[in-house]
C-alpha cells in the first residue's frame, strides 16, 4: 500500500519536476538592437518562430536607438549581446579597453539605407546632389560613413559640395526631413517606402548596392561574457543561423507575415515590398560568418571618412569559430 501511495505521489509530482528542470535549463539573454528596422528581419524571424526558445534561450529585446547608446548598454551590462555596426567595436578597442567587444555573428552584409529625395527625380544622377541640403546621419556611424564613401566614389565631396546637416538624433531624422528644408536624406526601410507611399519622399538610389559587402550590423558581446557564457552564445548563433536560412528560402510575403508584430503601424504589402528590396540587393547575410574581406572593406570606409582610430587586426575583434562550427555541424 505504501509503495502504491509513493508511486502515485511521484506521478503527480512528475510534471512539476519536469517544469523545474526545463526552467533551470533556460538562459536569459538581454539583447539590444541599435534601431528597429526591417533590415534586421532574420532577428525577428528567430524571435517569432521560436528558434531562440528551441535552444533554451529567453531573449529579451530592447531597442536602444543609436550606436553610441547601444554600446553604452553593452559595456554597462545593460545588455548581454548587442546588434550594432562593427565600427563600434573598433572604437571601444582603440580606447584600450581591457574587455574588448567581439563580433561573433553577422546579420547584414550591406548598407541598409536608401537615398530619398523630397521631390521626384525620375532622371536622378548623383551629380544632382551637388549644392543640395543633405540631412546626414551621426558622425562616425555606419550610415554616415558609407554614405560619404559612396558620394566620394561619385565625385562628390560631402563637406564642400553639400550643405550637410548632422545635428539631428538618429530616431528623429525622418521627422526632421518631413518638416525641414533638407532636399535629401538616408533612410532605412520601411521608412523610405512609407515616405514614398505618403508622398513625403522619393527613393532615388540605394547605398547598399553602391558600397559593396561590409559587416554593417553584427551581433557582438564583451570578451568576458563570451568566456563565461560560450554555450549560450553558441545557442544564440545557432538560432540566428536557422533564421538566416529560413529568410533565404522563403518569400518576402511570408517573411513579412511572420515579423509584422514588430511593425504594427506598417501595412503588410509595404513590409513585403521593403523586404524584397533588401533581398534583391542581398543585404541579409545567409550565414553568421564575418569574413576578413568584409572587415577590410569596413576599415577602408572608416579610413576614407577619417574615423579609423587604429588599424585593428581582424583576428583581434572577430570570432568566427562558433559560427563555423554551427554551419559545419
Amino acid at each position: 500500500m505504501k509503495k502504491l501511495i509513493k508511486m502515485t505521489l511521484i506521478v503527480a509530482l512528475l510534471p512539476l519536476i519536469l517544469l523545474g528542470c526545463n526552467q533551470s535549463s533556460t538562459s536569459s539573454i538581454k539583447l539590444a538592437e541599435v534601431t528597429r528596422s526591417l533590415f534586421y528581419a532574420p532577428q525577428y524571424v528567430a524571435l517569432e518562430k521560436g528558434y531562440f526558445e528551441e535552444e533554451g534561450l529567453d531573449v529579451e529585446l530592447q531597442t536602444t536607438w543609436g550606436g553610441d547608446k547601444t554600446m553604452t548598454a553593452l559595456l554597462s551590462d545593460g545588455a548581454d549581446i548587442a546588434l550594432v555596426g562593427s565600427e563600434t567595436s573598433i572604437y571601444v578597442y582603440a580606447q584600450n579597453s581591457k574587455d574588448p567587444v567581439i563580433n561573433f555573428a553577422q546579420l547584414t552584409q550591406t548598407d541598409g539605407t536608401f537615398l530619398v529625395a523630397k521631390e521626384p527625380k525620375p532622371d536622378f544622377v548623383w551629380e544632382d546632389l551637388k549644392g543640395s541640403t543633405f540631412l546626414g546621419q551621426r558622425k562616425g556611424g555606419m550610415p554616415q560613413m558609407v554614405g560619404e564613401f559612396v558620394l566620394k566614389n561619385h565625385g562628390i565631396d560631402p563637406k564642400n559640395d553639400l550643405d550637410l546637416q548632422q545635428n539631428i538624433d538618429f530616431a528623429n531624422i525622418p521627422g526632421a526631413f518631413v518638416s525641414g528644408d533638407a532636399e535629401y536624406v538616408q533612410l532605412f526601410e520601411p521608412t523610405a517606402s512609407t515616405f514614398e507611399k505618403e508622398g513625403n519622399g522619393h527613393i532615388v538610389a540605394s547605398f547598399g548596392e553602391e558600397s559593396g559587402n561590409v559587416p554593417y550590423t553584427v551581433f557582438m558581446t564583451k570578451q568576458s561574457y563570451l568566456d563565461e557564457n560560450e554555450e549560450e552564445v553558441q545557442k544564440f548563433t545557432r538560432a540566428v543561423y536557422k533564421a538566416q536560412q529560413w529568410v533565404e528560402e522563403n518569400s518576402a510575403e511570408e517573411i513579412a507575415s511572420v515579423i509584422q508584430p514588430y511593425f504594427e503601424d506598417t501595412e503588410l504589402d509595404l513590409l513585403a515590398s521593403s523586404i524584397e528590396r533588401y533581398k534583391g540587393q542581398q543585404s541579409f547575410a545567409t550565414n553568421p560568418i564575418l569574413d576578413k574581406e568584409e572587415w577590410d572593406n569596413l576599415k577602408a570606409i572608416m579610413e576614407e571618412a577619417g574615423e579609423l582610430p587604429a588599424d585593428i587586426p581582424y583576428e583581434d575583434l572577430v570570432n568566427t569559430t562558433i559560427a563555423e562550427e554551427i554551419i559545419n555541424d
